[in-house]
């Protein structure tokens, strides 16, 4: 009878155990067709292109996520995730098989999460304000990707809600021997805070962040050692702030955001090469039936120094033929000023790269594909 009774309280310590924890397998994949106008042919002019590309309205990505309960409120959380290629089975980027999470946690219902490792930078925070949801071309486009990179050695914190507001913060280290970083194959100090307020008609998002040269822990923009002044400027190491607002009116919801994006201390500027840029974008999602929406926005950014300014204009939608599964299409076309050359993705400025256009020329792209989540 003892023997019985203790192989049941055994057991069922086995399913209390097995109850208070939980692993996740989790992943997307997007793939479709695109068509772009405005590359360069290598001779001064213009050619065009079709491919097959992954990752157009959001990257392909596969992860694990899980949580432990110990008791009080508090909880053991992990996260892994990297991306990949759908068309060609590549990846992940960066060299790693977790580039975009890494992290190791706690949890506490009252006082909130806080996390270390490798997650994505607190910049890609404008995502719940874009109308596109960061896809390929839009609000990472025109400054050259500055808005959604990834970050190591980070430590993170995220409130809990507090009467509609909540808290983030993300510090990262530069594991150099100079604080702020003195190591050209490593990562310079990052840092950036997130303030968020949330009610049923508005949400409003104020962001502070800061990524530092890796070669000098400088915020000038320029690379320290070996660098080639085409891939200078306030695109790469800068401080940003933005400010970004979601009105939600029944089937409509309306985004907008502006960012000022600044370098302090340059010595001797490049022409051409911007130490400051202005960035602001609007749209409107309708929502049209329960399975269709239609999009529309406008993204422009104006640097100084030379540089010039550019817009997009674009159109697009969503039809969910699952819960899991959506057809997505956008049509689009990037402006340029005379000495600009912006292209709808999100490419460094220098003037021999190809997917760029022709300085004072304009791209104009379409896609379409499909999109599964599980």
């Amino acid at each position: 009878m003892k023997k019985a009774l203790l192989a049941a309280a055994l057991m069922s310590a086995g399913v209390i155990a097995h109850a208070q924890s939980s692993v996740t397998l989790y992943g997307r994949l997007d793939a479709g067709l695109e068509y772009q106008t405005g590359l360069q042919n290598g001779a001064g002019g213009s050619t065009s292109r079709w491919r097959a590309e992954s990752g157009d309205w959001g990257t392909s990505l596969w992860g694990m996520k899980g949580t432990e309960d110990i008791g009080g409120g508090n909880k053991v959380l992990f996260k892994l995730e990297g991306s990949f290629n759908t068309m060609n089975g590549g990846g992940p980027g960066a060299g790693s098989l977790w580039n975009r999470w890494a992290t190791i946690g706690l949890s506490n219902d009252s006082y909130g999460t806080f996390s270390m490792g490798r997650m994505l930078y607190i910049s890609n925070g404008v995502w719940d304000f874009d109308p596109f949801g960061q896809s390929n071309w839009s609000s990472a486009s025109l400054v050259r990707g500055r808005n959604w990179p990834q970050s190591s050695n980070n430590f993170a914190y995220q409130s809990p809600k507090w009467n509609g507001f909540d808290f983030y913060g993300q510090y990262a280290l530069s594991n150099a021997t100079s604080w702020n970083g003195n190591n050209a194959n490593g990562q310079g100090r990052e840092a950036g805070l997130q303030i968020t307020y949330t009610n049923p008609l508005f949400q409003v998002r104020g962001m502070y962040d800061e990524i530092r040269d890796p070669a000098n822990g400088q915020l000038n923009g320029t690379v320290a050692a070996g660098g080639n002044a085409a891939n200078t400027g306030a695109f790469n190491y800068s401080r940003e702030y933005t400010a970004a607002v979601n009105v939600f009116l029944g089937q409509f919801k309306i985004q907008g955001a502006y960012q000022a994006i600044r370098t302090s201390g340059i010595s001797a500027q490049v022409p051409g090469v911007p130490s400051t840029l202005d960035h602001e974008w609007g749209g409107i999602t309708w929502q049209a039936t329960p399975a269709a929406a239609a999009i529309a926005a406008v993204y422009h950014v104006n640097g100084n120094n030379g540089a010039g300014n550019a817009t997009i204009y674009t159109i697009g939608g969503t039809y969910n033929l699952s819960k899991r599964t959506l057809l997505d299409i956008q049509i689009a076309t990037v402006r340029n000023s005379k000495n600009a050359n912006f292209s709808l993705n999100a490419n460094q400025p220098g003037a021999g790269n190809i997917e760029n256009p022709v300085a004072g020329h304009s791209q104009s792209g379409v896609y379409a594909g499909i999109q599964h989540s599980f």
